[in-house]
């Protein structure tokens, strides 16, 4: 007798989950054929992507990065310093967006978390190669991935190698006009035009090695990951100014920066089983990343060398993760979860900067560490209450303890925080059989400052040295061991309704509102490092906050709507935010990094008759501006990206899919504005712009099972 069965589809799996889930299979994620995992993530319901396109960016759910938005690989928090965009798309399962926190999965999601499930062992042989031409800009961008699937007896070994280079213009344009505040009137017009060319070429592996004992009883997995990635970079600048009485500080400048990244993770799980139906996992993990980098900067005033800056670093961060978790069903209606966990990061930054090779910074010295701890406990419980109402409730608490040098003959900051989330959602369905069903959830959450904001040591503007000022949206940026955690008291409602086939209809609307809300304020000091006074960014809590919004998703095949329509599958979600910085006069005193809305209009359709399947999708975001204080504002650029694909199948062991991304590309802008006392000391508002060319993205894939 041969038993078979399949996991439930993705939005039947969706469905069935008590908690807001949404997930995203591999047929979605290798759509488009994407090079970087933030591609795939932009088109997703919630999700926005921070920077120009195709350049990857800080990942953000409901326009909320930086903290608010939890990363999870396979069900862990990625370390500190790892970049989603270092795993190929090629190396993803599955994706998963939860809305809300769960007591399993932490409460440090503010805005949610998004889950990135890797490849997992399969019953059967894989054996995948992928080849990858990418063209950008009249460069040629290489890649290749190979994915294998081993199945010998009891054990199961899968994994997946990708290897790539780039070549890249990031080249933008700097504008910074001041405007004196009494009357108008221009006091200074600077551009710098900056000419950069980037090469980078890597290696990223992950692999899962599963051992399966007898009928499952026992199971032990070993999930490997290796990146690594070098690079160098040159720009050329060029800095021109047409007003001010004091001359610019140089004419032309020349920088070479090289530097690496390695990461080496490996994570171990065992599982046992109980015959009554429950089973305790136990898990532990080590890694370690290294990030050294090296730059070199020349500055020249009328052809002669006025100044030159050399940076070295070398930052090191090792984590260790330690984890339990017993899950029991009872009584055929509950399923319990209680848990207990451990995590240890530190690190470790060495950097000298020379200044006309002269030491800087020696205040602070040369080796600056901070470490955490942080250890947690949970409990919750998954019950059908009756056939109409299912409920999950849960309670953690989170404990972090931090600790970070400072300066020279100062004692050593601390910070130490602890978190209690009580943590509820239900489901309504009207009808236990109908297609309809309403969700709730009412969730505690937070948001902890990060290792590096503890270190000290600032980092110097390069435009304007020490031991002299600088400008108002020029300035040095450092850390405060003072911060206090954001907490978070949040409500969402859904209601969805699913159609035939697997199509469904959401809307969504959720609030936050925020306590020791934290954000980046510049602000005239008297420094250590210099003579004078200068202006410093640091983070700082700056009182309550809030955050609503409503959010909106549409997935279906026309023809499982109308039969006699064409084979077309539409997606399509739009999100409304608006919120608020109580401390901060409006308008536009919106959380940083929010815009007002975000919208995708995705199509596809698989041609009767033809191995051809042609696609595409519109992304949308607005431009906006966001108020930091009375005296201090940033803007942000729209984005409008348009991508489409075409897949021809030869046969079922080989596939060309063409995509072309950013179809119709536009500049990147951003800047920033401050109002403050100038080099002379007169009260102006000075303005920033940056302008960057973003680029079409053509890639050709050759897809082999061998």
């Amino acid at each position: 007798m041969e038993i078979t069965g399949a996991r439930p589809d993705d939005v039947q799996e969706r469905r069935n989950s008590t908690a807001t889930k949404i997930i995203i299979g591999r047929e979605e994620i290798e759509r488009f054929g994407d090079s970087t995992l933030g591609d795939v993530l932009k088109r997703l319901p919630v999700v926005t992507i921070q920077g120009r396109p195709g350049r990857g960016g800080a990942i953000r759910l409901r326009g909320l990065g930086n903290g608010y938005t939890q990363i999870l690989l396979d069900g862990e928090r990625v370390p500190l310093g790892f970049s989603l965009d270092s795993l190929s798309p090629d190396q993803i399962e599955r994706i998963e967006i939860l809305r809300a926190p769960t007591a399993e999965t932490g409460a440090r999601a503010i805005a949610g978390s998004i889950n990135i499930i890797t490849r997992e062992g399969y019953n059967k042989r894989i054996n995948e190669l992928r080849l990858v031409a990418g063209f950008e800009n009249g460069a040629v961008q290489p890649s290749a991935v190979w994915t294998r699937n081993i199945v010998a007896g009891d054990w199961i070994v899968n994994y997946s190698i990708t290897a790539f280079a780039t070549n890249r213009d990031d080249s933008g344009t700097t504008t910074t006009v001041d405007n004196r505040l009494d009357d108008g009137i221009v006091t200074l017009a600077q551009t710098d035009d900056g000419r950069v060319r980037d090469h980078r070429h890597g290696l990223h592996a992950t692999g899962r090695l599963q051992w399966r004992g007898e009928r499952g009883v026992e199971q032990v997995t070993l999930t490997p990951v290796l990146v690594y990635a070098t690079g160098h970079t040159h720009r050329e600048g060029r800095l021109v100014q047409t007003v001010g009485a004091i001359p610019a500080p140089y004419g032309t400048s020349d920088t070479e920066s090289e530097g690496s990244y390695s990461l080496a993770r490996l994570n171990a799980q065992w599982t046992h089983r109980f015959e009554g139906g429950g089973k305790v996992e136990t898990r532990g993990g080590v890694g370690q990343w290294l990030l050294p980098t090296h730059s070199f900067r020349t500055e020249r005033t009328d052809g002669v060398q006025s100044r030159t800056l050399e940076d070295t670093s070398r930052s090191r961060d090792t984590s260790v993760t330690t984890s339990s978790k017993l899950t029991q069903t009872l009584f055929e209606e509950h399923s319990l979860v209680a848990g207990v966990e451990g995590e240890s990061n530190r690190r470790a930054d060495r950097r000298t900067t020379l200044q006309d090779g002269q030491p800087l910074l020696t205040d602070f010295g040369d080796n600056l560490v901070a470490s955490a701890l942080r250890y947690a406990a949970y409990a919750q419980d998954e019950w059908s209450v009756t056939p109409n109402w299912a409920a999950h409730a849960g309670l953690r608490w989170e404990a972090i303890a931090r600790r970070g040098s400072a300066e020279k003959g100062q004692p050593e900051a601390t910070n130490q925080s602890h978190v209690l989330s009580p943590l509820l959602h239900a489901v309504w369905k009207p009808d236990p059989k109908g297609r309809d069903q309403v969700r709730f959830s009412l969730t505690r959450s937070y948001r902890s400052p990060t290792l590096s904001s503890l270190i000290a040591r600032p980092s110097i503007n390069t435009r304007y040295p020490v031991p002299g000022p600088n400008t108002p949206t020029q300035p040095d940026r450092a850390g405060n061991p003072e911060l206090k955690p954001e907490l978070a008291n949040g409500i969402d409602i859904a209601i969805e309704r699913y159609l035939p086939g697997s199509g469904l209809l959401s809307a969504n609307v959720f609030r936050r509102n925020i306590t020791n809300y934290m954000r980046s304020l510049t602000a005239l000091e008297n420094v250590s490092y210099a003579s004078s006074s200068r202006y410093v960014a640091r983070v700082q809590n700056v009182g309550d906050a809030m955050t609503e919004g409503v959010e909106l998703e549409a997935k279906f095949r026309v023809s499982d709507l109308w039969s006699e329509a064409p084979r077309i599958d539409v997606r399509a979600n739009a999100s409304f935010f608006r919120s608020r910085v109580k401390g901060v006069p409006g308008p536009d005193n919106r959380l940083d990094g929010q815009p007002d809305y975000t919208a995708n209009l995705g199509l596809d359709h698989r041609f009767r008759g033809l191995p051809l399947t042609l696609g595409g999708n519109l992304n949308w975001t607005p431009g906006y501006l966001t108020r930091i204080s009375d005296v201090q504002t940033a803007t942000i650029g729209r984005k409008l990206i348009a991508d489409v694909y075409g897949l021809w199948t030869f046969s079922p062991t080989l596939a060309l899919r063409a995509t072309a991304s950013n179809l119709s590309p536009s500049d990147y802008l951003y800047g920033s504005t401050v109002a403050g006392p100038d080099l002379q000391g007169v009260p102006v508002r000075e303005t920033s712009r940056t302008n960057s060319p973003t680029y079409v993205n053509a890639q050709l894939r050759l897809e082999l099972k061998l």
